[in-house]
């Protein structure tokens, strides 16, 4: 799986012969979720549940994830197309422009929140070397420039770095759960005053929303799995084991201290520069992947601008993100992708299941509608009743994110009988000799 060969059928469905074996994805997938703001989540839901009902929390979110992760994964396989070609397909050319540009938003929202630790990593390590006190958001402003820099004038040695970053992150993390648990115990109770209080619902809803956006543009890798089987072994191996794991290198730490910020756990148990340096190097890779990413995305929806100015917006709407305190919302911004994501993907699923089922691949993305409005309003019309339904304190499940998922996918199940009828319902076009 070459870089140009990624590149090379970024349009078309992926030949046969440049398959992988499914364990491959797995792995990158499972890597994904050795991250910053997945300790955090993991942290403030175990302060909120306690150790019991948080570990059953991402064992559940691990297989919605994984059961979701299939389906985007079984239509990649069978179409061999990217995400952008899928929700193209499903939306119509300028649908599918609205909903990249919702997806590079949430791109951008995840460059503050890790800008955001980005700036405390900085004044803890800092204050540890030198004992200053560092200006958190003059860390921020500086490290945002400095990663927007990179993505654009060196995103591929960046790119070599995450075979590197991702196992030191994870060591680190290691060490801070098996410190806390020696210095301090094992503690099952939620906190008395948890920072973020929440039910169950909302903490399965969170930490499924946190990896919603890697589910729906799945295809852009499970499009290389060899079949469908071995694509459901993808995600039943990585989602699964590695969501759980998380929370327990995340809650064990929260727990026995009370703490939710990594950086100073890291400061307190005395592990020093290199591992703080280990986690900017973590923060550094992922945020110019989220950059990349959003970049490219962008500049497909938009031909005439360059991947470049992209970025560099991207850079500068994620810090004023950061700078506003996108940290402090942290949960809420969560709960609003398990909102707006998963409609998405269960649209493009169901279009390959129903509307484009026995349909061959590369027919099936030529000559596309500006807009297919039932997608589109389907989409729309479930995020919008879903809000509101929340704002009002009412909801289907008690997780925002079923209720979106529910909701869009029986809509967009009638709307398509309908479309279907309607077609076969009217008239053949007239023709003249």
């Amino acid at each position: 799986m070459t870089e140009s060969a990624i590149a090379q059928y970024a349009n078309e469905p992926v030949p046969e012969h440049l398959t992988v074996h499914w364990w491959r994805v797995a792995l990158i997938v499972s890597s994904f979720s050795v991250a910053l703001p997945a300790f955090l989540n993991g942290a403030q839901t175990s302060l909120a549940l306690g150790f019991g009902d948080a570990i059953l929390a991402s064992v559940l979110a691990g297989v919605i994830l994984a059961v979701c992760g299939s389906l985007t994964s079984i239509i990649s396989v069978r179409t061999r197309l990217t995400t952008y070609l899928l929700i193209q397909r499903s939306f119509g050319r300028f649908g599918a422009g609205l909903v990249n540009i919702v997806i590079a938003l949430t791109l951008f929202g995840w460059f503050g929140v890790n800008a955001s630790f980005f700036g405390s990593a900085m004044v803890a390590a800092v204050g540890q070397l030198w004992g200053v006190t560092g200006h958190f958001g003059a860390y921020v402003i500086g490290g945002s420039i400095l990663m927007t820099a990179s993505t654009v004038f060196g995103f591929k040695t960046l790119e070599k770095l995450a075979l590197v970053a991702v196992p030191i992150l994870g060591i680190v993390l290691t060490l801070v759960c098996l410190t806390a648990v020696r210095k301090h115990g094992i503690v099952f109770a939620p906190s008395d005053h948890p920072p973020v209080p929440m039910g169950f619902g909302i903490a399965l809803s969170a930490l499924v929303g946190g990896n919603m956006v890697t589910v729906a543009t799945m295809p852009d890798l499970s499009r290389y799995v060899r079949s469908t089987r071995g694509s459901v072994l993808s995600m039943a191996s990585s989602f699964p084991i590695a969501t759980p794991v998380m929370m327990v290198a995340a809650a064990l730490p929260a727990l026995a201290t009370g703490q939710t910020d990594i950086m100073k756990l890291v400061v307190e148990f005395g592990l020093g520069v290199p591992a703080l340096a280990a986690m900017v190097l973590s923060i550094w890779v992922i945020n110019a992947s989220n950059l990349y990413s959003a970049g490219l995305s962008l500049a497909a929806t938009f031909p005439s601008g360059r991947a470049w100015m992209f970025v560099l917006a991207g850079g500068i709407c994620g810090t004023a993100f950061a700078l506003m305190g996108i940290i402090e919302s942290f949960v809420p911004f969560l709960l609003l992708l398990g909102v707006i994501i998963p409609p998405i993907a269960a649209i493009f699923v169901l279009d390959g299941f129903f509307l484009f089922r026995g349909v061959d691949a590369a027919s099936s993305i030529q000559s596309l509608p500006a807009v297919r409005w039932p997608a589109v309003s389907t989409w729309i019309a479930s995020v919008i009743i879903v809000i509101t339904a929340n704002w009002q304190g009412l909801s289907l499940t008690g997780v925002p994110m079923f209720d979106a998922t529910i909701i869009a996918a029986v809509v967009y199940l009638v709307v398509l009988r309908f479309e279907r009828r309607f077609i076969s319902a009217s008239p053949p076009a007239a023709t003249h000799s």
